[in-house]
């Protein structure tokens, strides 16, 4: 359970990650669904995440609970040797972790590993703006 994954497709992931509705559909259809079903689960989908946890990508989803600072998650990826993944999940907010990802020539991660990060937060600051969802 790795993300080995050809580097056209990690750059398609992160463009499905920032948004593009398109280039996830397309992962879905084209022998990555979990790269685009992961896309609904960063959005707090619950069935998304029931999917990946069922359909043999609990590394993916503790990814996301390991943005979500959730320790459990971040355990299980060591316990299983996906210390990069634990990398992809910390490094949004540990520039540590970044640089470790760097260094260690797993580039696309990195950068994939700031844009959940990046849209992690931005769910979390709609969710906490009382004005966000107001009928104004």
């Amino acid at each position: 359970m790795r993300l080995e994954y050809p580097a056209k497709i990690l750059l398609a992931w992160g463009e499905a990650i920032s948004g593009n509705a398109q280039i996830r559909e397309w992962l879905i259809k084209n022998g990555y669904p979990e790269l685009g079903i992961f896309v609904f689960a960063l959005h707090l989908k619950a069935d998304a995440r029931k999917w990946l946890m069922e359909n043999g990508h609990p590394h993916l989803m503790a990814i996301i609970r390991g943005i979500e600072e959730d320790e459990k998650a971040l355990d299980w990826l060591d316990k299983h040797d996906m210390h990069v993944l634990r990398k992809v999940a910390e490094c949004g907010g540990d520039d540590d972790a970044f640089q470790w990802l760097l260094k260690n020539n797993h580039r696309e991660l990195a950068m994939l590993g700031l844009k959940m990060w990046s849209i992690k937060m931005q769910i979390e600051d709609d969710h906490n703006d009382p004005h966000k969802f107001s009928a104004e």
